[in-house]
């Protein structure tokens, strides 16, 4: 192919990605589904725009790192510490409770598998992706009622957090025992060895960063720094631990999520994925998502799909943060707050589509639970606080 045609395969991404961006969110809908849906809409299945070419997937995975880095940038560990044990607890049930049943889903649906076949896998991957929690759009219906700063604000955060960095652990693994010939406990072993050191070394990447922050404030070298270790660290995780290389730029992100210049860093590395890399990464979803080989069998997958996606979080959440002393009410709107999904299902999906965990046409799928939570969650969440309001509403964090 002539290394020209991938300018017109840009240009037609960027405008047509950020036109159904637009139109998504004056919709109410969050902005990366118009993109994602006009993916599909240039994509093979429709009219045939643009091609998935290895040029753009490339280009597509630096998107992915760049998303997940700025994703460990604004993690604040001050709050994940204030909030404790309870939301750590409530993230765990949150990522146990939705893979359980949505691998038990997919195998009622298709059938059970023996353990280690690949149709195992696939189950297992599906639960996988419902463990993912999108906060951004809970945080910005929480914020709107002026209830974010509160006692179940906090924890609904801090847990989504939590919750998100288990839910990538889990499919690091997932991902390391596809392979027949892989040993579990070594696998466990490697995911426990990159953490150990991303812990090490990232103590002392982040005194570096301290310093240099203090002597050149408010830099460009402070940014093009951070990617460089965005990027080092996406490789070394792959490279030498088999871990996925978005974990490494999510350790990146957390790394520096606490030095002085960190909303500056995540500021410049949002303009790179706001104007490219993000839409051709959204984009490439749809241009990987097989609309053709639709049938009723999937679409009813994909309605139940979201059901369980929904009800999971509400239940094993709802029922932890019951456990940890909330009660009924607020259990029910952590519950809710936490059933919100986004770029981090999109984020797994895409990884395991990459390394044959599941088919495109499952893309569906996920898109419509993305976009049924998204509608959803605010909603319940205001007729929650409207009916139901909390008896603390500007309590103090408790730990």
């Amino acid at each position: 192919m002539e290394s020209y045609l991938v300018f017109k395969d840009l240009a037609i991404i960027v405008i047509f990605a950020k036109f159904f961006g637009i139109l998504a969110r004056k919709c109410k809908a969050p902005q990366v589904v118009g993109e994602i849906l006009a993916g599909i809409l240039i994509g093979p299945s429709i009219l045939g725009l643009v091609g998935q070419t290895d040029f753009l997937s490339q280009m597509a995975e630096i998107g992915v790192i760049l998303l997940m880095f700025s994703a460990g940038l604004e993690t604040n560990l001050h709050d994940l510490i204030k909030t404790g044990v309870k939301a750590t607890l409530i993230a765990c049930a949150g990522v146990f409770v939705p893979l359980i049943c949505g691998t038990v889903y997919y195998m009622c649906f298709y059938g059970f598998a023996a353990v280690g076949t690949p149709e195992f896998f696939s189950a297992v991957f599906v639960g996988v992706i419902l463990t993912a929690t999108s906060v951004s759009i809970t945080v910005q219906a929480l914020r709107e009622m002026g209830k974010l700063k509160g006692l179940i604000g906090t924890t609904i955060l801090s847990a989504a957090i939590i919750d998100d960095v288990i839910g990538i652990i889990v499919l690091t693994i997932v991902i390391g025992l596809k392979d027949a010939s892989t040993n579990a406990g070594v696998v466990v072993l490697k995911t426990a060895l990159f953490f150990v050191f991303a812990i090490v070394v990232g103590f002392l990447i982040y005194k570096l960063f301290k310093i240099i922050d203090n002597r050149y404030p408010h830099t460009r070298r402070i940014p093009i720094m951070g990617l460089a270790l965005c990027l080092a660290m996406a490789y070394v995780a792959e490279k030498y631990f088999g871990i996925a290389d978005i974990t490494g730029a999510y350790v990146a992100g957390i790394i520096l999520c606490n030095i002085r210049d960190s909303e500056y860093i995540a500021e410049k590395m949002d303009i790179n994925s706001y104007m490219l890399f993000g839409p051709i990464f959204f984009a490439s979803i749809g241009l990987k998502t097989d609309i053709g080989d639709l049938n009723f069998s999937i679409l009813l997958f994909a309605a139940g799909f979201v059901l369980v996606g929904l009800i999971a979080k509400i239940i094993g959440c709802g029922l932890m943060a019951k456990a940890c002393r909330f009660s009924w009410p607020d259990s029910l709107k952590i519950g809710v707050g936490m059933m919100t999904r986004g770029e981090v299902a999109l984020i797994v999906t895409q990884k395991g589509l990459s390394v044959g965990l599941i088919s495109p046409v499952y893309f569906t799928a996920v898109i419509l639970l993305i976009v049924t939570s998204s509608i959803a969650t605010p909603i319940i969440l205001k007729v929650l606080y409207t009916k139901m309001p909390p008896k603390e509403d500007n309590a103090e964090v408790i730990a």
